[in-house]
């Protein structure tokens, strides 16, 4: 007797499924039509606005192609900016990310007060621009509290107008943008930690591992992606958001030595009413961006493909 042979059935479709499913992506029309007008529109709006000599919205624009482009790229202040954000983000990031890094780690290994010590480091991720820059105001200023320190410790070698002085100005808002960074970012690396396997730690501790060894040759790269994102993210909210900042405490001087390029976006657009020259800078800055981006992809590309 020859066995039975067990066809299995596809499952009916249910009618009218399909329609169904047609009328279900009718929802996502509205979210479309957002991110057309909130995100593409402004875009597209840029490379149009890079065309124009405009002063404004009650002025009339004209189109005069791209002399705008030539206008910046002949202009020193431009390259000033260019040289400023490439020293910015240069300096800010690659300090930026392992310090935070080494702290998240040490607040993965819950040190007693790690609790405190968590609130601590997020708390200046917290504080709104215009209060930092209103405190870091009156601590660099030139009777503030970094000169009045070193007044009384006796260096008065070292007491200049911290925010004024063309060899200090960009480094004091770099060493401002790692204050505001650092601390939250440890947050985020330490959350990322918590999640990684303890017996892989563990077994590390037993085979003689020391704790500098088990950060950087065990925990970093199981976490490395991650870590990548991070320092994606820190690149473009240095490149992109140092605007308000300098213009609470230098307004791009002294000279040009604080203009970045994110500010030159908006003292070209606000301050002194060249749109179009603003919309190339802004253009510049978004490919500055995306190439940034990508090296950084690369970078980490690169070194998991030596191990």
């Amino acid at each position: 007797m020859s066995p039975s042979v067990h066809v299995a059935r596809k499952p009916k479709r249910r009618p009218g499924s399909h329609l169904f499913s047609k009328k279900i992506l009718w929802f996502t029309v509205p979210s479309l039509f957002w991110f057309a007008f909130f995100s593409v529109g402004p875009l597209a709006a840029m490379f149009v606005i890079a065309t124009l000599s405009w002063k404004g919205l009650i002025y009339t624009p004209t189109f005069i192609g791209l002399d705008n482009v030539s206008k910046v790229f002949d202009d020193p202040v431009f390259w000033a900016a260019v040289r400023n954000s490439l020293v910015q983000v240069g300096i800010a990031v690659p300090v930026m990310i392992p310090l935070s890094f080494m702290l998240g780690y040490h607040l993965y290994t819950r040190p007693r007060g790690h609790q405190i010590l968590s609130v601590l480091y997020f708390s200046p991720g917290l504080i709104s621009i215009s209060v930092t820059g209103m405190i870091f105001y009156g601590v660099l200023s030139p009777n503030g509290g970094v000169n009045g320190l070193f007044d009384l410790i006796g260096l008065d070698a070292l007491i200049r107008p911290w925010l004024a002085d063309p060899g200090t100005a960009l480094g004091s808002l770099i060493a401002i943008d790692l204050w505001r960074g650092v601390g939250w970012t440890a947050v985020l690396f330490s959350a990322r930690l918590s999640s990684l396997p303890g017996e892989v730690v563990e077994a590390a501790q037993v085979d003689g591992a020391g704790r500098f060894r088990i950060m950087w040759q065990i925990a970093f790269p199981m976490v490395k992606d991650y870590v990548a994102t991070i320092t994606t993210l820190q690149f473009l909210w240095t490149a992109f958001t140092s605007a308000a900042l300098i213009l609470l405490l230098t307004k791009g001087g002294p000279g040009t030595e604080t203009t970045t390029l994110s500010y030159l976006v908006y003292a070209k657009a606000f301050s002194q009413r060249d749109l179009g020259y603003s919309q190339v800078v802004g253009v510049v800055l978004l490919v500055f961006g995306v190439l940034g981006m990508t090296v950084i992809n690369l970078l980490f590309k690169e070194r998991e493909a030596k191990r």
